[in-house]
């Protein structure tokens, strides 16, 4: 079995990457063919002229979209052209209910979905380190798994369709608290004229280490925030989780607090950098920035 890839933003390239040189790519496609050119020369295989041609007869689509909207367009498409008994895998984000409509939409067509969130960022896609939380039949996903062995560390059936969704959104608000976390108390180091570096270090040793300050502590403290994972992303995936709390009439305060900071960042035109930008904000806490 070869995987087609829909979608060659900042993770599907990386993902396609290190699907053509696992020998399990068959071809990509990409809405914007200036970036599909872009992912092809970076990684060396071969872009279908359309989204129909590249699906067409596929035992496997991968898809890596932005939103939910772009997923059911996507999704009408591939109904139209993939065959009974093909398996069409989603890695982006959207809500639960989405995930539900559209494997609806494609079983209709004897179409298995499994919606498989991802975690890891741009660098987990290129690196083939993320971690695939998937939900769907467990029989679908077995036949799948050694394609997603090539892109990914680990695999983990979490249930019926949507409880890959679920967990990602469990992901995503945890992400948020650890944003949260590092760039608040890096800020106040940094403002108590600390040596950034081994403070850092020293940190990263104890009960305090976490991913997100080893490999992002040291560029936001430098005021370096090219993106790995992208304010505006992590904001669309912030309010996919606060409309899930708003159907059991509940907030959570770091979801909250997060999207108000993030709507700052963005509207600064800082929408496009990584998360740690959140750092620039934290930074004005002490009368202090970049």
């Amino acid at each position: 079995m070869k995987a087609t890839v829909i979608g060659l933003g900042a993770m599907g390239a990386g993902m396609a990457g290190n699907l053509f040189r696992a020998g399990h790519l068959k071809t990509a496609w990409n809405r914007s063919p200036e970036r599909a050119h872009a992912a092809a020369a970076a990684h060396g295989f071969a872009i279908a002229d359309s989204l129909e041609a590249a699906a067409g007869q596929a035992d496997l689509v991968i898809t890596s979209v932005s939103a939910d909207g772009d997923l059911r367009e996507v999704i009408d498409r591939l109904a139209q052209v993939m065959t009974a008994g093909s398996v069409v895998l989603d890695t982006s984000t959207v809500s639960i209910e989405t995930a539900r409509e559209v494997s609806a939409r494609l079983a209709a067509h004897g179409i298995h979905f499994l919606d498989a969130p991802v975690s890891g960022g741009q660098e987990g896609a290129e690196k083939a380190t993320m971690v695939v939380m998937v939900g769907g039949d467990l029989g679908v996903l077995e036949q799948v798994v050694p394609i997603l062995q090539s892109i990914s560390r680990k695999v983990v059936h979490m249930g019926a369709v949507g409880s890959g969704q679920a967990t990602k959104a469990v992901n995503q608000i945890m992400c948020a608290g650890i944003n949260q976390a590092v760039t608040e108390a890096l800020a106040f180091g940094q403002h108590q004229g600390l040596d950034m570096d081994k403070a850092i270090d020293v940190v990263s040793s104890g009960a305090a280490g976490n991913w997100f300050v080893e490999h992002r502590g040291r560029s936001m403290t430098q005021g370096s925030f090219t993106p790995g994972f992208r304010v505006a992303l992590h904001h669309k995936d912030l309010k996919i989780c606060q409309a899930m709390l708003a159907a059991d009439h509940t907030q959570l305060p770091m979801v909250e607090m997060t999207l108000v900071h993030y709507d700052r960042l963005m509207n600064d035109g800082h929408g496009d950098e990584d998360i740690s930008a959140l750092y620039r904000l934290k930074r004005t806490l002490f009368g202090e920035g970049f």
